[in-house]
């Protein structure tokens, strides 16, 4: 009997991982500009992994970071396009790193590297899918094409305007990205919902220079106090949004998908205890995993001012910022509560400082309908694989080019997360299970077959 693409898999497992593992050893921080040519190489090393599989390669060259486009060209009018990026965050902080970020080791079942799960692994599940087929069949059933970047964790917008630009090109049946997560160890997820995300940096000014606390103080606004009663009149601490007219457009959940909430297998106690704090908090009239995927959000990401080395330092700071950014559910548009938000802010600021506030970034949410024929394929594909019933889930991150894709192209896109929670993306000892990688890719190839 002829091989399966899944047989195929299997069997070249430890030739698919020494693969992968070179494609991880590439530093390819798009946000740092020292690390420029490994970027440049690990794009040139994708387009020559296509090229071995016979596929035709461009580098598309932008104002930013490279695309790597590469497709196939068989005689049939269906195709998918395959979405990842080869980009990856910065290793900081490295000493809490247990292995070398960029010299990928594998222990326990898992690969642990920068990039692992984020997403230089969950795409190359992809790739090996199309190789399997390839490699056990004379041509496919669809044509796949690969677009991937390099700009996704810097927040750069080349491939967007590459979209925009080349639709008529870009025709589809379908967009299939890896860069979510699975629901749990052992259930497999279609994630049909992304949050929006609208963000900024607030920045109050007072004095020219830091004040002598004791020469100044009782006479002078403390911008740290006062960016941080700004804040306070933001949200409150359990979590209902201040900003007026912020939830006007919050599209209601219904019934049915707020029962199917409920009845996804998650533990609360667990979910508190798996990452250190002593209970939950937000909107107690919804379950907490609504409220990670299906409500909005305000978060400060960061604040700095003043003195923050060792000992003390009595003065009143020059100034105080605050970064941040509001993720967003449907129907809400990016822009309109961004400038909500900014108008707010600049209400609450007394006259006795100035309010500095950048520019506006973000990114629209996306709802996506589960009863598309595709979206069934793709959980058909998953159950195979994985041996498990998939659910499909909301997610409360933010992938902007998603939004790009579904209004640019008009398909569906399909997100099947290969990743979990637990794999510290983002974070020191980023890991990508080996199971699911495997998995992942013969879910991949069942998918495109089933097309």
């Amino acid at each position: 009997m002829p091989q399966t693409p899944q047989q195929y898999i299997t069997q070249n497992q430890p030739q698919f991982l020494d693969q992968l593992q070179q494609f991880l050893r590439f530093p390819s921080i798009s946000a740092q500009p020292v690390h420029q040519p490994d970027i440049q190489a690990c794009a040139q090393w994708l387009i020559d992994h296509f090229i071995a599989l016979g596929l035709q390669t461009q580098l598309i060259q932008t104002k930013g970071h490279p695309i790597v486009s590469a497709q196939t060209n068989f005689p049939t009018n269906r195709k998918v396009i395959i979405y990842g990026h080869y980009d990856v965050q910065p290793e900081d902080p490295i000493d809490q790193w247990q292995t070398p970020p960029f010299e990928p080791t594998i222990k326990n079942g898992f690969l642990y590297a920068r990039g692992a799960s984020d997403d230089k692994g969950q795409l190359f599940a992809h790739i090996k899918a199309v190789e399997a087929l390839l490699k056990t069949n004379t041509s496919l059933p669809c044509n796949v094409h690969f677009l991937i970047e390099g700009e996704e964790e810097s927040t750069g917008n080349s491939l967007e305007h590459y979209i925009t630009q080349n639709a008529s090109q870009l025709a589809c049946d379908a967009v299939l990205i890896s860069d979510t997560t699975m629901f749990n160890e052992t259930t497999p997820a279609v994630t049909y919902a992304l949050r929006g995300l609208a963000g900024f940096e607030v920045t109050v000014k007072g004095p020219n220079r830091d004040l002598h606390s004791g020469a100044f103080g009782g006479a002078v606004a403390n911008p740290a106090l006062i960016l941080s009663h700004i804040l306070s009149q933001c949200i409150t601490t359990t979590g209902k949004i201040l900003i007026p007219g912020f939830y006007d457009s919050v599209l209601p959940l219904s019934a049915n998908e707020l029962q199917t909430v409920y009845q996804l297998p998650f533990d609360e106690a667990q979910f508190a205890q798996s990452i250190g704090i002593p209970q939950t908090s937000g909107e107690s009239e919804f379950p907490v995993i609504a409220r990670i995927g299906h409500r909005p959000t305000f978060e400060v990401n960061g604040m700095f001012s003043g003195y923050t080395g060792p000992g003390g330092k009595t003065i009143i700071p020059a100034s105080a910022t605050a970064k941040i950014t509001m993720r967003l559910v449907p129907d809400q548009d990016w822009n309109t509560i961004a400038q909500l938000a900014d108008n707010y802010i600049r209400s609450l600021a007394p006259d006795t400082v100035h309010l500095e506030i950048s520019p506006h970034f973000g990114a629209n949410p996306i709802l996506i309908d589960t009863h598309h024929p595709i979206m069934q394929t793709a959980r058909n594909a998953l159950r195979l694989a994985f041996d498990h019933t998939p659910v499909f889930i909301r997610e409360g991150g933010s992938i902007p080019v998603v939004n790009t894709f579904a209004q640019t192209l008009k398909v569906p896109v399909v997100l099947i997360g290969l990743g979990l929670a637990s794999d510290n993306i983002h974070s020191p000892n980023e890991n990508f299970k080996i199971e699911n990688f495997i998995k992942g890719a013969q879910a991949s190839a069942q998918f495109l077959t089933n097309l």
